[in-house]
């Protein structure tokens, strides 16, 4: 066999082996693949099937933060917030304090003209005496929801300020337009408002490290998951997972956002409602949605690529 010819069998025989590989390759991964988008076809359907059974009107976002892989129903619907916004004020607070416009340890003094009605903690505090620092508000005001602590941060930040941050995440519908408990706004129309999609969107910008560096990021992160027993992500969730989530609540209302940390296998998960007949209803049906999510993403996240879940502890064969 001339030489010439020799040397094209060697190149044809090495890219059949190549396409071999790849074919082999791709027959590997492939199952595995569809069998998880089975998972999220039925977590969609489940999906559907809360939202025709709520009387009132339902927007989901959910991200798997490992692959970018999504579900949304309405999602970039407008919502009222309601107290959900405190995410981007106390995100701001620590967006200033990076920049060094002010620090969290700044101290403030309870003033009487401060407080609001429904204020969980400031209410009972010494006017004129009890000192607090900006981070002890943000906590208040994330933690428990304290309508007053919020009110002295949105002074102290500038409600244009979290706005502009909200622009500058290319989130053009989330808005803080009011402080809390101004009803006279409220009814002029000037409600907090914004989306699931983008309240993910949010989310996942401080989560990937695109608002704050690492070491602000991660004490966002603390404020964020400090357990909240009120709250309709976690409720039918394990106590011992990690959960970032800000809920709120309102006549007709109910939202709740935030990051569910599974090991190796983060996700976030907003649902907004409104237009509610039974605000009890909205609730369960956060919960229940919530727990969907979770099964899927516990199961993908402890499971090889044939779907074969391992727990821990599990030595069976």
């Amino acid at each position: 066999m001339p030489q010439e010819m020799r040397i094209a069998a060697a190149a044809v025989l090495t890219l059949v082996c190549l396409l071999a590989s790849t074919v082999a390759a791709a027959q590997t991964a492939t199952p595995a693949n569809e069998k998880q988008q089975v998972l999220w076809q039925k977590l969609e359907k489940n999906i559907v099937d809360v939202d025709r059974g709520l009387d009132g009107v339902l927007g989901v976002a959910i991200v798997d933060f490992k692959t970018g892989q999504s579900i949304s129903l309405h999602a970039d619907q407008v919502f009222a917030t309601a107290s959900s916004i405190k995410i981007a004020i106390v995100l701001e607070l620590y967006r200033q304090s990076q920049a060094g416009k002010l620090a969290l340890n700044d101290l403030y003094t309870v003033n009487s003209a401060d407080l609001v009605p429904d204020s969980v903690i400031m209410g009972g505090l010494t006017p004129g005496v009890t000192r607090l620092t900006l981070r002890d508000l943000a906590t208040m005001t994330m933690a428990v929801s304290d309508n007053s602590a919020t009110n002295v941060l949105i002074d102290r930040v500038g409600m244009s300020n979290v706005n502009a941050l909200m622009d500058s995440l290319g989130l053009k519908h989330t808005r803080l337009q009011r402080k809390m408990m101004d009803l006279k706004a409220a009814t002029e129309g000037r409600e907090n408002i914004s989306t699931p999609s983008e309240m993910l969107a949010m989310v996942r910008a401080v989560y990937e490290g695109k608002v704050l560096n690492p070491k602000m990021t991660e004490d966002f992160f603390q404020e964020f998951s400090i357990p909240k027993p009120d709250s309709f992500i976690p409720r039918y969730l394990p106590d011992d997972l990690r959960i970032a989530s800000k809920h709120g609540e309102l006549e007709g209302v109910r939202n709740d956002c935030g990051v569910v940390f599974i090991p190796d296998h983060p996700y976030g998960i907003c649902v907004m409602e409104s237009y509610l007949h039974r605000e009890r209803d909205g609730e369960e049906a956060i919960s229940k949605i919530s727990l969907e999510a979770w099964r899927m993403f516990d199961r993908i996240a402890r499971a090889s690529g044939y779907g074969r879940v391992i727990s821990p502890g599990n030595s069976s064969k």
